[in-house]
């Protein structure tokens, strides 16, 4: 029995000791990630002699419904892992420059003593000193250097900036705030309180779905995951839901076990699939055919054959289908026009904002109705119209909306439809009456609802050129039609269709769609997305609870906007923020444009003035007439321009304005955008700080290294904008290396520290104080610090303000006195902006007179005080007490708690300036406090006043008792370190949360009657903003994916045999989030060290290519190597390299780029193949909903429509 002694005896089990060591810790924090993930779990965080030694998912979310199953446990194995970064070999452990230019700096202080302003305007005044350094960006050569010296040589390029250029030519990129709302909110409170610009990242990204703000005057909204078991009836499409959303993952599932339908449509045999009902793969990149199909399906049995009751009611109050449009003739052809407008009938010629109110039928009485809720409603002086009730908008008399003409109408037009799959024409009949306008005339009117039926091919007995039958191949869109695009069988687009449809008529509307980025990633992505909704909208499934379009992509949904918006921007202090819609500024300052041929020819459209235009022509007319911001602002120092106006005479604001205007006019001032290559108009300085700019969120990653950086890359593509192009301007030769400074503030080497100038170490995400949300639950979540930020790191928040003071510090001598900015803003979305410009007409063409504001963007002027700028950083500006707050459209007064504030002193801590005393922000916690204080998401008093506010707007009684379960409810940073809380429900959000309800979008509209922020205040089927007209998308279409030849990521690469053209698709991948964790040592242990090229069996073949072997994926943008991983899964004619790839380890050198000298470069990255192409609709504005906002509205980071060519490697160097 000795073996049973060996077991009990002490001595023997010593071994054990080593396991009750690991496992031992002294305290437990809560945190989280701050990584675009969208998780947004609880993590409990475990620490021993000071030292994370590992971390663990928090169990206990509050159940607050009891028929949805449990949120927890939230993670997945990057969250797990994560501890791995703290003490890992990529950790930024020191502040570190690149020695090339700390030594010239050294050099130049020395010749300049005590100047080191003059210092560093020596460096760049000296092409070739700058040339040195740049030449130097990617090659290593890091140093370690105090963080006082880096903070000196930042201040001094920042104010070598500002006196020379303009403070406009300071820039920063940060994305996805909710994952780290302080840490982004850093950055840019000292960027805005310096007079720089931010750059968006949502549209950037790919992740802004276009089709959100067109059709709903929304940027994003979705239900959060544990809604998804409310659904009967799932679609994923392009969402990959167990490698993307890994900790909800399982209510699809438990979905599915409570017998929902899912299905998925992917190209390939991807991870959800396995969790799925059917597995639908259409080729890559035509949804948007399936999708048209369904709903010609929808409306032939549901609505024509069956008129399905609570489809009729839906359509009638929630979307425009009762709206009239106008038809004129061209060429002997009807085509549908813009809606009608009130004013334009005798009944309604005299109300305000006759432009923007628009006419439906009353079915009862046959009379013209004006319908309460558009968007000439929501800006009217009078309260109370801006709501769906079926009243009229002017004399308040009730109506019932005419869907169809069809049995009412006085003639049948034959009308022109344009089918863009095939290239054809169709006359179809349309039922029309006709009305007398003001001006004597007599038009031809139809509804929307007819429109679209003739445009899907649903002929209800009217003569022209429909479909025979679901079997018509040859007229759009048939079942038939879309199996040329698709390759799926006729069969299961009416089977889905009926399903679905069934499913809804039962449910009354608890069917969705799942969609992520892989859609949104095409040139045609508002289209795809657009026809998917269009089902969802003719069946009665948006805000309703297990309904809705959802769309996933990155960590979107900061909750408290309010608020936070408000101190990121600095707008307490009276700011007026410069907002950088991304994509434009990527476009023309990283000189793609010059690459990139005439849209045309890659872009389905009809042929029109508009519609023939280069990209970078429509992003010079979009920023002259106010449609998107572009910064720099002008070919001249903003500060300058203000001296020049003063010194002429002009000392108001308006007279100030006038001056620029007619500078404009008179072509002695010009918008940056202009002319891109003078090195007047360059972007200088560059802060990155939360993000891989140049590398994961580098579309079009080697452009950017030449360009920008000014060094070494490996694109081979030709310059052939210039023959194109009317209004930019083509420098024969391009501007390389425009920064003159990068900075990337971060706590690993990834590929944007590997090519900066300056790396700053920040702190870890359980090294510091912030608080996270996201779309995919309803909760907010700490980060905390569990641990001091190790070695010489520092916060975000504490970086930005030693930047903010040493900035005050030195603008005494060099920047002593207030200086006055000025500053372009967009037409802006939410605001009366939206109603300023009816028809397009271009001021800069003689079309109509610039007026800011209405023709053109609004001129304001702001004056900056750089000595105040840390003392501003640090304190809760009283602008708000002022002004108020709010976000949406929303707005409530908070003068009351801003004093509770100063009174109740944060900690016992507040800020004096000028003898006024302020609430502090100096720490972390004290602005997270600040950020909960004022928002209506986390304080109850806030809540209850803003749906008090809106139910004045609205007019519905009832929204004003919205609030009050929430009266009590005031969080606090250390509630949140407690538990996992659940903000309210506001009307910042369109879902309602009450009694512990799922939150789902639009169930705000849809149960209180609220309009959407569009034109009609209802779901959109028709865009009438002209140019979507002059681009054929003003109803839903189909356009097909543009062709290699014409997208031009081919035109030098030339094949000689050994290769295979493919479409390169970049999913998000299993074993990292973006290129966060794939750097891990457990993550590349898990995906063969490296992120390999995924090829079909049969292309693998043909190629004489087998499993892990090297492989190079290449065209004219750039070069990627990598190993190969052939599965059975992958389609024929598609390769997949999943997002996203670091330059930093296990890349081997190209066979197909060469240096100068013939040596063999080191291949790239993902976005190393790829080349940004921007739709031109998307760039429109000053109308309706079609309005910019920060990562609202504009056009998106586009890359799947990417040919590649992928050869096997004979030899592999590194």
């Amino acid at each position: 029995m000795s073996w049973i002694e060996d077991i009990i005896s002490p001595k023997t089990r010593k071994w054990e000791e080593f396991y009750r060591n690991r496992w031992q810790y002294d305290r437990v924090v809560r945190s989280t990630h701050g990584v675009n993930c969208t998780g947004g779990c609880s993590w409990t965080i475990h620490v021993k002699d000071g030292i994370v030694v590992w971390e663990l998912q928090q169990v206990d979310y509050p159940q607050f419904n009891k028929e949805v199953p449990p949120y927890e446990p939230r993670g997945c194995q990057r969250g797990i892992s994560y501890s791995w970064y703290l003490y890992s070999p990529i950790r930024v452990k020191y502040p570190i420059i690149r020695g090339a230019l700390i030594d010239l700096y050294r050099a130049a202080k020395d010749e300049n003593p005590g100047d080191p302003v003059a210092a560093w305007a020596s460096i760049q005044e000296d092409p070739a000193k700058r040339h040195r350094y740049q030449r130097a960006r990617g090659k290593g050569g890091f140093r370690r250097v105090k963080w006082d010296e880096l903070e000196e040589l930042i201040t001094a390029a920042n104010i070598y900036v500002i006196k020379k250029y303009g403070s406009d030519r300071i820039t920063g990129f940060a994305p996805i705030p909710a994952k780290s709302m302080l840490s982004y909110a850093s950055g840019a409170r000292y960027l805005q309180l310096c007079g720089g610009i931010n750059l968006s990242f949502y549209d950037w990204y790919c992740d802004l779905p276009n089709a959100f703000p067109e059709i709903w005057g929304e940027q994003t909204d979705v239900c959060e995951s544990a809604d998804w078991y409310q659904s009967k009836f799932i679609v994923s499409m392009g969402a990959n839901l167990g490698m993307t959303r890994t900790p909800d993952i399982h209510f699809f599932s438990e979905a599915r076990h409570n017998g929902t339908k899912t299905v998925v449509m992917s190209p390939d045999f991807s991870m959800v699939a396995k969790h799925a009902d059917q597995w639908i793969p259409a080729h890559a990149g035509s949804d948007g055919a399936f999708w048209m199909s369904v709903t010609h399906v929808i409306l032939q049995e549901y609505h024509v054959n069956k008129k399905t009751p609570y489809f009729i009611d839906y359509v009638k109050r929630y979307t425009d289908c009762p709206f009239l449009v106008e038809l004129h003739e061209e060429d002997g052809k009807f085509l549908p026009g813009r809606m009608v407008r009130a004013n334009r009938v005798a009944k309604y010629k005299d109300v305000s904002n006759g432009d923007w109110k628009f006419l439906n039928y009353d079915a009862d009485s046959g009379d013209l109705v004006m319908p309460k809720g558009s968007m000439g409603h929501r800006w009217d002086d009078k309260k109370g119209n801006w709501n769906m009730k079926y009243e009229d908008g002017e004399f308040n008399t009730p109506y019932d909306p005419e869907l169809t003409l069809l049995e009412k109408s006085e003639k049948v037009l034959q009308v022109e439809f344009t089918e863009f799959g095939l290239d054809k024409k169709a006359l179809r009949g349309v039922p029309v009456k006709y009305i007398d306008t003001v001006d004597g005339g007599k038009i031809p009117v139809a509804t929307i609802y007819d429109l679209t039926m003739s445009q899907y091919g649903v002929g209800r007995g009217l003569e022209g050129e429909f479909p025979t039958s679901y079997d018509d191949k040859d007229q759009a869109y048939t079942p038939a039609w879309q199996e040329i695009f698709t390759g799926i069988g006729k069969k299961e687009v009416i089977q889905l269709a009926r399903e679905w449809a069934s499913t809804a008529e039962t449910t009354e509307g608890k069917c969705m769609v799942i969609v992520g980025a892989a859609i949104n990633h095409w040139f045609h992505n508002n289209l795809m997305y657009r026809s998917a909704i269009m089902a969802q909208m003719l069946t009665g499934c948006n805000g309703k609870n297990g309904g809705g379009m959802n769309h996933y992509v990155g960590q979107e949904k900061l909750a408290p906007m309010d608020s936070w918006a408000t101190i990121m921007s600095s707008k307490d202090w009276g700011t007026v923020p410069r907002l950088q819609q991304g994509p434009i500024w990527h476009y023309i300052n990283s000189s793609q444009w010059r690459y990139d041929g005439n849209q045309k020819y890659y872009n389905s459209a009809p042929e029109n003035e508009l519609a023939n235009m280069h990209s970078a022509d429509w992003a010079v007319k979009a920023v002259r007439n106010g449609w998107m911001p572009y910064y720099p602002q002008y070919n001249k120092n903003n500060f300058e321009i203000v001296k020049d106006a003063e010194a002429a005479g002009h000392t108001t604001d308006e007279a100030m304005r006038a001056h620029i205007v007619d500078q404009l006019k008179s072509g002695d001032l010009k918008h940056s955008i202009v002319e891109p290559d003078e090195e007047v108009n360059f972007p200088r300085n560059w802060f990155i700080w939360k993000g891989n700019a140049i590398g994961t969120s580098a579309k079009g990653h080697e452009y950017f290294l030449d360009h920008y950086l000014g060094t070494h890359n490996n694109k081979i593509a030709d310059e052939v904008a210039g023959d194109i192009v009317k209004d930019i301007t083509y420098k024969e030769d391009g501007a390389r290396g425009k920064m003159d400074l990068v900075i990337d503030i971060n706590f690993r080497m990834d590929t944007s520290a590997l090519y900066s100038d300056i790396v700053l170490p920040t702190a870890s995400w359980y090294e510091k104080a912030d608080i996270n949300s996201t779309d995919m639950h309803s909760f907010i979540h700490p980060l905390s610090e569990a641990i001091p930020p190790v070695w010489e790191s520092k916060t975000d928040w504490q970086i930005f303000q030693a930047l903010a003071k040493k900035m005050s510090e030195m603008a005494k001598r060099y920047l002593p006195k207030p200086m006055k900015d000025v500053v372009n803003v967009p037409l802006s979305h939410d605001s009366a902006d939206e109603i300023t410009q009816p028809r397009l007409l271009d001021w800069s063409k003689g079309e109509c007179e610039p007026i800011p504001g209405k023709t053109m963007h609004k001129i304001a002027f702001v004056e900056r005080d750089y000595t105040k700028v840390y003392e501003k950083f640090i304190a809760l500006g009283d602008n708000i007490k002022k002004t108020g707050l709010g976000a949406h459209g929303n707005s409530y007064q908070c003068a009351d708690v801003y004093e509770e504030m100063v009174d109740q002193k944060q900690g016992g801590v507040v800020q004096q300036l000028d003898g006024e005393t302020y609430p502090s922000l100096k720490s972390d916690v004290e602005a997270i406090n600040a950020i909960l204080k004022l928002s209506t998401l986390t304080n109850g008093k806030l809540t209850e006043r803003c749906y008090k506010n809106m139910s004045e707007k609205i007019g519905v009684p009832e929204i004003g008792e919205l609030g009050t379960e929430y009266r009590q409810i005031d969080m606090e940073y250390r509630d949140l370190q407690s538990q996992p809380k659940r903000y309210n429900s506001s009307p910042l959000w369109s879902g309602l949360m009450h009694d512990g309800r799922t939150y789902a979008a639009y169930t705000y509209n849809v149960d209180m009657l609220v309009p959407w922020r569009t034109l009609t205040g209802r779901q959109h089927f028709y865009l009438d903003h002209d140019a979507y007209i002059a681009f054929g998308e003003h109803l839903s279409t189909y356009k097909p994916s543009p062709t290699p030849e014409a997208y031009g990521d081919l035109r030098q690469t030339i094949n000689d045999g050994k290769a295979r053209m493919l479409n390169c698709l970049t999913p998000h991948g299993k074993w990292h989030i973006h290129s966060t964790y794939g750097d891990t040592l457990r993550m590349l242990t898990l995906s063969r060290g490296a992120e390999p090229c995924w090829l079909s069996e049969q292309d693998a073949e043909e190629l004489g290519i087998k499993d892990n072997d090297h492989v190079e994926v290449y065209n004219d943008h750039g070069t990627y190597v990598t190993r190969a991983c052939v599965s059975a899964r992958i389609p024929k004619g598609v390769c997949l390299v999943y997002h996203a790839v670091e330059r930093t380890y296990n890349i081997a050198k190209s066979q197909e780029r060469r240096g100068p000298k013939g040596q063999p470069m080191r291949g790239g990255m993902n976005n190393s193949f790829t080349r940004v192409h921007l739709k031109p609709n998307l760039m429109c504005g000053g109308y309706g909903q079609f309005t910019y906002h920060f990562n609202y509205w504009g056009p998106v980071g586009v890359n799947r429509d990417t040919h590649v060519l992928v050869r096997r490697m004979d030899k592999v160097e590194y």
